[in-house]
């Protein structure tokens, strides 16, 4: 098998063959039909991610955050000076023994002098740095120790540049002290506005920076994040351990002669990143001495985490999936984690190329499209429920839903659908061949059965949006409703006719996106009475067709109009109930059928509804809200069948 790569123009899928944008889409459809806006409902898309297809950001910061425990639960920060205080024993121990061979009076001065050394390492180093021992192998010791703690100290401030001096020459300290002292004089030089020279320093100094930083605050970010990291382990240790450790580093970078330079990079460093966490403590649990320069490095790394656990988490104004650093990613949680950032901060973009959202003053928008690709993938899971029943599951191009064939058949012509007459596209393929031939069919040979054609439909949705449907849960699964019902409308029988008429304390007229558009009514009152008033008006347009209003609510009528204002009261008056039938019998004098699914079964509404269908010869069903769109479809597509 052969695999072809190439190098990232955006024009790829960052999702691959199995996500699309519409699956996206589906992932934000409950939190926007509950009323979340488009820009929230994606950030939680974003928290939690796609099962299955790629992780969210909380679970890239848990993955994070287990990573950034067991840096601590191993970090020992007081190991740099027990690894010191255990060398200078060690060489102590052989010389005093060494020593106690020995008969002389200056082995006695000596031995005297050990014993009032100062007890802190910084002091030790400094008082023996002038001694000469006299067991050789303790001298070698020492003077490696010495060697070693240089090493380890210029690693804590520069780790790149320790690891570029491959041995600590005369020649390559002097090199060292006068690239600092550039560095420090170009920095005030920019701090002031005048004009700096990066590339002749580079020139000059390149051999020191082995990770060739492109630019000077390139380099700058990195040197100051390795002296923040060695501000953040004095500030973790206790008075007495910091005094030491500080005396130690200063010891030594005053035997380098670098003290005076190093002070005044720093004050510069923290100058220019003032955010960086100078000073701050971290925690460390760790009971594993580690030497000075791999403990900065781990209290690096701390840092890198919480970092990125910051740009994960997303709590500060303007904070965006873009401000996640993908380089910090892949070195801390690896590839994986990169590609599921990547998808992340693809999907607004691939939902904006579908068309399924824009913004709009800066704002995210579900589109009209978006809408109707909602309706579809509803629809789909109705029918996914309802497989085992066939009825209106193919499209329908002419007008009418499901027709009776007439017992003729018609040539098919391109972009028709419907039943193959099986028989006459095989005669007609027979008939064209050659006598003893091979038979091949031919796109002219194919005829289908004939139907009829059905009268149009038109259909009235009426939809409770007073507070008490998202307050029960029932307000998800009733726009799902009634988005599949306009998709199913809308793709198979496109000569019906839907109205979608929203009513809560008035009634109006509805677009497919106004299901998706944020936030719902907090107003109380169930307004019937407007409901079918608005709906024999728009359905009053259409005299021919078999007309029907499907009605979907929780609870009984409560408000009604009085002139142009709305009248609510609970429990309801006996005028709101009276005018509410009234309009319903109105509406089935007209011909217009009621259908009416309920989706509580309180005492008053079921009283309420079983007036309804004995003045109306309507029909009442008591329905679970998740199976509301399986009863409401399948109900359409019955009925459209017997039209």
């Amino acid at each position: 098998m052969r695999y072809r790569y190439s190098r990232w123009d955006g024009t790829q899928d960052p999702f691959g063959p199995e996500v699309d944008a519409s699956d996206v889409l589906e992932e934000l459809a409950d939190d926007v039909l509950m009323g979340a806006d488009a820009e929230s409902a994606l950030r939680r898309l974003m928290r939690r991610g796609m099962q299955g297809r790629f992780s969210g950001l909380d679970a890239l910061r848990r993955r994070l955050n287990a990573m950034r425990r067991q840096e601590e639960e191993a970090l020992d920060l007081s190991g740099p000076l027990e690894e010191v205080r255990e060398q200078l024993d060690e060489i102590l121990d052989r010389e005093r023994s060494a020593l106690s061979f020995k008969a002389e009076d200056d082995a006695r001065m000596r031995e005297m002098f050990l014993d009032a050394l100062p007890p802190d390492a910084p002091g030790m180093i400094r008082e023996l740095s002038e001694y000469r021992f006299v067991d050789p192998p303790a001298q070698q010791m020492f003077d490696g120790l010495m060697e070693h703690l240089r090493e380890q100290v210029l690693g804590a401030y520069f780790k790149s540049m320790a690891e570029g001096m491959r041995s600590i020459t005369p020649e390559q300290l002097a090199h060292f002290r006068d690239m600092l002292a550039e560095l420090n004089q170009m920095i005030e030089r920019r701090a002031r506005g005048d004009e700096y020279d990066f590339d002749g320093f580079m020139q000059r100094y390149g051999d020191l920076f082995p990770d060739d930083p492109k630019s000077l605050d390139q380099l700058l970010e990195n040197m100051a994040r390795r002296m923040a990291a060695m501000s953040r382990l004095m500030a973790s240790l206790s008075a007495e351990q910091r005094a030491e450790l500080q005396g130690l580093a200063e010891q030594v970078m005053q035997d380098m002669d670098l003290a005076f330079e190093l002070s005044r990079l720093g004050s510069n460093l923290q100058g220019a990143f003032p955010d960086m966490p100078w000073g701050e403590p971290a925690m460390g649990e760790g009971d594993q001495p580690m030497p000075l320069s791999a403990t900065v490095d781990a209290m690096e790394r701390l840092h890198d985490h919480e970092n990125l656990d910051r740009a994960l988490r997303g709590n500060y104004p303007g904070a965006t999936v873009d401000d996640v650093d993908e380089e910090a990613l892949q070195r801390i949680l690896g590839e994986p984690a990169v590609r599921d950032l990547r998808r992340l901060k693809e999907v607004e973009r691939a939902l904006e190329r579908a068309g399924l959202v824009n913004r709009k003053d800066g704002r995210l928008e579900i589109t009209p499209r978006g809408a109707r690709k909602l309706g579809e993938r509803a629809l789909v899971q109705v029918f996914e429920e309802l497989k085992r029943d066939r009825e209106g599951t193919h499209e329908a191009r002419d007008a009418g839903g499901m027709a009776e064939p007439t017992g003729a058949t018609r040539p098919w012509r391109f972009g028709d659908t419907g039943q193959i007459a099986v028989q006459r596209t095989l005669f007609n393929a027979v008939v064209r061949s050659e006598p003893g031939g091979p038979i091949r069919l031919q796109p002219d040979d194919f005829e289908l059965v004939e139907a009829e054609q059905r009268t149009e439909a038109a259909t009235a949705l009426l939809l409770d949006l007073s507070f008490s449907m998202p307050l029960r849960g029932h307000f998800v699964h009733a726009k799902k409703m009634a988005l599949a019902l306009h998709a199913l409308i809308e793709g198979r029988y496109p000569h019906d006719t839907l109205y979608l008429i929203g009513f809560s304390d008035y009634a109006r007229q509805l677009k497919p996106q106004d299901l998706t558009a944020p936030g719902f009514e907090r107003v109380y009152g169930t307004n019937m009475q407007h409901a079918f008033l608005l709906a024999g008006r728009l359905l009053a347009q259409h005299p021919r067709a078999a007309r029907q209003v499907i009605m979907v609510t929780d609870g009984e009528p409560t408000a009604h109009l009085e002139g142009e204002q709305a009248f609510f009261s609970w429990p309801p008056v006996s005028k709101t109930i009276n005018l509410t039938l009234a309009e319903a019998v109105r509406l089935s004098k007209a011909g217009v059928t009621l259908n009416v699914f309920m989706l509580e079964e309180s005492d008053g509404l079921v009283g309420f509804m079983e007036r309804l269908a004995r003045m109306t010869s309507g029909r009442v069903f008591l329905v679970d809200d998740e199976r509301l769109g399986d009863f409401v479809v399948r109900d359409y597509v019955k009925r459209r069948g017997r039209h």
